[in-house]
């Protein structure tokens, strides 16, 4: 599936919930059901600047396309970085660097963060974009 197709799925569920604390249950769900990030990339190199709560963010080139694994130890911070792996993994570099993530805001997602969950939603973002790059620069190379 395409960036764009994975974007309207996840528009498509959120939808359904007009309250947002049912949205906040279906991101916390997210974040449960995502598998456990293994302790071996729970490393200082690994975490996120910028974020609050802490967040580790895996990333490797498989196949020509990015694979994501993370967690974090807050529920609701590990039901944000579910959904941003859900919609980047098995991109390729240049598609996550393209990618216009239209669906944080018409979720309602930025809007219903607090000031330092949106600051670590961009920092997630950011260092998710960072990885395709260097990784695209490798491929390059």
């Amino acid at each position: 599936m395409t960036i764009n197709e994975i974007q309207d799925e996840v528009i498509e569920e959120f939808i359904d919930f007009d309250d947002w604390m049912d949205r906040y249950q279906l991101l916390i769900d997210m974040g449960n059901e995502q598998p456990a990030l293994p302790e071996e990339y729970k490393t200082e190199q690994n975490l996120i600047d910028g974020c609050q709560s802490r967040v580790w963010l895996q990333a490797d080139l498989v196949d020509g396309k990015v694979q994501f694994r993370a967690e974090s130890d807050a529920l609701i911070v590990k039901g944000i970085v579910a959904l941003l792996v859900r919609v980047l993994n098995n991109q390729t570099p240049q598609d996550i660097m393209d990618a216009d993530l239209y669906f944080i805001e018409q979720i309602g997602l930025r809007e219903h963060l607090s000031p330092t969950r949106s600051n670590g939603l961009l920092a997630m973002l950011k260092q998710m974009k960072l990885y395709a790059l260097a990784f695209k620069t490798k491929q390059q190379a």
